[in-house]
């Protein structure tokens, strides 16, 4: 591929995720990262992009369509339900993980009563807790993502992990039997790591991501313990997700309801280990698909 198209391919990969890794790049363009180095300065040089620690992001994006506080107005009544669900299954002073996604945001809103140790790479959770005395916050270190508020990289990376979580509180893109996405690779590498440094999994999901696939994989249903969500996912998930030994917890009116028991697991493996993959763009819905919600 000729230097002139792979700069190309990362402007029109950075038009869609805003901020990609070095890693996520090279894979993209099937190039050696210092030759994306290389082709990052250039673009830099033009004012396409600027340059990260690890990697690079758009100079103007598009619109805020993804901005935090725009995505946490869609679905907000199931996000509440969900966050009050997932509550309800987090034990008294646990050490608890919460990723960035919105959803996760409403998971902490109810969890001041357990005062669990909080660990994070999201700013809006970090200040949720900034005034309750009687928690303890971590907060990552990391590359700052303005639009949302979220911490990505290689220090937000090794940070989260050199801890041990009780739980870890997630989100994602996307989750249909095939596995769990989401939209690009430096929030699939935190990810990760918040899985690897977790006794337990707990991905929190809106009904409107089931059967979607976002940009990068993020691991099979069987490294994820127990899926909360709003509504009762199609027959064909319920099924992916039973396979998979995988716990269902609805969020219902009357309180959260359990659809399908966890099945003891081996050892979870390292998650951390397969590259990321890039599913082809073709198919894919992009309805609020930029970001973990």
């Amino acid at each position: 591929m000729q230097s002139e198209e792979r700069q190309k391919r990362i402007e029109a990969h950075l038009g869609r995720v805003e901020f990609a890794s070095l890693d996520e790049l090279s894979e993209l363009v099937d190039a050696s990262i210092s030759t994306v180095r290389r082709d990052l300065d250039i673009l830099e040089s033009q004012g396409t992009l600027k340059r990260t620690h690890g990697g690079a992001r758009l100079t103007n994006p598009k619109s805020d369509e993804f901005a935090f506080s725009a995505r946490d107005t869609h679905q907000l009544d199931e996000k509440e339900a969900i966050g009050k669900a997932c509550a309800e299954f987090i034990g008294p002073n646990q050490t608890v993980i919460v990723d960035a996604g919105t959803t996760c945001f409403h998971v902490a809103k109810y969890l001041e009563a357990k005062t669990p140790h909080i660990i994070t790479n999201s700013l809006p959770v970090a200040n949720l807790f900034s005034s309750v005395g009687k928690m303890e916050v971590v907060v990552s270190g990391g590359v700052i993502y303005p639009k949302l508020g979220v911490l990505v990289g290689p220090l937000a990376v090794g940070s989260i992990s050199q801890v041990h979580a009780d739980a870890a509180i997630m989100s994602c893109g996307g989750l249909a039997p095939d596995g769990v996405t989401n939209s690009h690779g430096l929030l699939i590498e935190i990810q990760r790591a918040m899985m690897q440094a977790a006794a337990r999994v707990i991905l929190c999901v809106d009904h409107t991501k089931f059967g979607r696939q976002s940009i990068s994989r993020l691991c099979d249903l069987a490294d994820i313990d127990t899926v909360i969500t709003d509504r009762v996912p199609a027959a064909e998930m319920q099924a992916a997700l039973e396979k998979a030994g995988v716990e269902l917890i609805l969020a219902a009116p009357e309180g959260p309801k359990v659809l399908l028991q966890n099945r003891p697991k081996p050892p979870r493996p390292s998650v951390r280990k397969p590259p990321l993959a890039v599913v082809a763009p073709t198919g894919i819905s992009t309805e609020h698909d930029g970001f973990i919600d």
